[in-house]
């Protein structure tokens, strides 16, 4: 069987089949983490950032293979997760750009839009590493190049391209030596050469493997993640605007000749309705969400463009609705609408733990965004917890090195001035707060906390979920790790030991004060001897207590 050209409407089930067989392995992929803590989360990134895209090429009702290109790049755009979702979401915006005016795509323009696809995931990151996703999209996109001169058939192209990809994934252990040490491949390679595989399998005509009954399917994790979505929503306290309200509008030609389409002038009339906007269009539609209280007067101005495709409208105070939790709280009484002034500066921050959100909340942060290592938030969660900020200058802190990628592309698609403050630990993003000053400009600010980040140490406690050696540490299942600023320096059979093994490699004779971030796994006899420790040991350096109730990690620790 030869393909010399590709249509939109194989595309579009090349892309849920990959989709597919990506949350098929996405927990074997999470298990490629480098480090032995149980947060491995690249393959759930991945498998959720894919998933988004795979809705909105579901979407789309044309058989051009451009446009189905575009649907899926500004799904995985919206739904980016981690870093490698949001290298995978440049991946295939760089793809789509070089094809999104073909109906139809050759081998040479299918070679051509991996090209740019890996031209542009290398300029998203500032300092690419090799022997990651970024070598394997480069070395897979290099040989579509040169078999785009040898074949016109796009299955033989795309079995060659995904022999490269295998083959530069196993190569990926001689470039990175962390990996080599541990024995692993690169795990963001591996998630894409199962993209790879889906479109192979697809263009081939095949099923995928089998998997356990027990795994979950790719709709089970899509409704899964609606419905916590959903949710986040519904449990602001303070509802102005009851129902959220999401459509789609496909432009109708007789409509746009008598009311040409601005996305700017669309925007700003829509924002007068509500708040919570977020609009994403091109060339065929334009896609919204909203909270607004009277959703027939959003529908109706948007009927002037086109058709409406994909409404749904939720009432957010409705204690009933479909998506509430049976543990949730009724929500409050109905509030009239009042307008919301735009305060001068919001502060978004990422953390995982009630007690931590509390206290980032006790420093300034207006929006936590519920996420850490074991669930990055999206571009769209922070897009959405920018836009609840109300504010004209917000502030992001990821509070981890996993979740700075998304905030920088939710950083470029707001509507506001935006800086990311790219704090990879709790301890830095709380150290950070201190240097606020609500008299400086959001620059001088954003500057100042980023100097801050460097003034303080993080301790992490958690515990080896398989038997490993890194960085020359003998490490068996079960043992408790003691993690300093991102490198295991000690381990011990016994959590309270490990911990103070660990803060006696942090603190020096600069330190001033210790603060302890209680997780789950910690307990109050040991924070009570914990800090005993501290003060007999290092008579100057004071010692501060809260419960942060993180998962994960017994203890976090800041040393100033």
């Amino acid at each position: 069987m030869t393909m010399k050209d590709l249509d939109g409407k194989r595309f579009a089930e090349m892309i849920v089949l990959a989709a597919t067989h990506l949350s098929n392995q996405a927990k074997q992929i999470d298990a490629l983490n480098v480090f032995p803590v149980p947060d491995g989360d690249t393959g759930t990134n991945m498998n959720l950032s894919m998933t988004s895209g795979a809705n909105e090429v579901k979407k789309v009702t044309e058989d051009h293979v451009g446009k189905v290109a575009t649907s899926f790049a500004r799904g995985l755009l919206m739904g980016a997760r981690g870093n490698s979702g949001v290298i995978l979401s440049q991946l295939f915006r760089g793809f789509a750009k070089a094809i999104e005016s073909k109906e139809k795509i050759s081998v040479k323009d299918f070679a051509n839009a991996f090209e740019n696809g890996k031209e542009t995931a290398y300029k998203a990151v500032m300092k690419p590493v090799e022997g990651t996703i970024l070598t394997v999209a480069k070395d897979s996109a290099k040989k579509a190049q040169d078999l785009a001169i040898q074949t016109e058939d796009l299955i033989d192209l795309m079995e060659q391209v995904l022999e490269e990809a295998k083959a530069s994934l196993n190569r990926t252990p001689d470039l990175l030596p962390v990996l080599k040490e541990v024995g692993v491949v690169d795990s963001g390679g591996q998630g894409l050469v199962a993209v790879y595989e889906g479109f192979l399998r697809s263009l081939k005509g095949e099923a995928l493997p089998k998997v356990s009954a027990t795994s979950p399917s790719m709709d089970d994790l899509v409704n899964a993640e609606h419905h916590k979505s959903a949710q986040a929503h519904m449990a602001t306290e303070d509802i102005e605007f009851g129902y959220c309200t999401e459509f789609m509008v496909k432009f109708e030609q007789d409509k746009i000749d008598d009311n040409p389409f601005d996305e700017g002038v669309f925007r700003e009339k829509l924002s007068e309705h509500g708040d919570s906007l977020l609009v994403v269009s091109d060339d065929d539609l334009v896609k919204v969400h909203i909270h607004a209280e009277f959703p027939g007067e959003v529908l109706t101005y948007a009927q002037k463009y086109g058709s409406l495709i994909n409404t749904k409208i939720e009432n957010m105070r409705q204690q009933h609705t479909s998506l509430l939790e049976a543990s949730e709280e009724p929500p409050t009484d109905i509030v009239q609408p009042k307008a919301k002034s735009m305060k001068e500066f919001g502060i978004v921050a990422a953390a995982m733990g009630s007690g931590i959100a509390d206290l980032l909340r006790s420093l300034g942060v207006g929006i936590v965004v519920e996420g850490g290592q074991t669930m990055n938030p999206s571009t769209e969660d922070l897009v959405r917890a920018i836009e609840e900020t109300h504010a004209k200058n917000v502030i992001i802190l990821p509070n981890n090195g996993n979740i700075v990628m998304a905030a920088t592309q939710a950083a470029t698609v707001a509507e506001v001035n935006v800086e990311v403050v790219p704090s990879k630990t709790i301890p830095q993003g709380l150290r950070a707060l201190l240097s606020f000053d609500h008299n400086l400009s959001l620059s001088e600010n954003a500057e100042a906390m980023k100097e801050a980040l460097s003034e303080v140490k993080t301790g992490q406690i958690t515990y080896a979920v398989r038997n490993t050696n890194i960085d020359g540490i003998e490490l068996s299942e079960g043992d408790f790790m003691g993690i300093a600023d991102g490198k295991i320096v000690t381990k011990h059979e016994k959590q309270l030991e490990a911990a103070k093994k660990l803060l006696s490699i942090l603190i020096d004779d600069e330190s001033e004060i210790v603060t302890v971030l209680q997780g789950e796994g910690g307990n109050a006899d040991e924070i009570e001897e914990l800090t005993a420790f501290v003060e007999d040991t290092f008579e100057d350096v004071e010692v501060e207590v809260h419960v942060g109730k993180q998962p994960l990690y017994s203890y976090i620790f800041a040393v100033e």
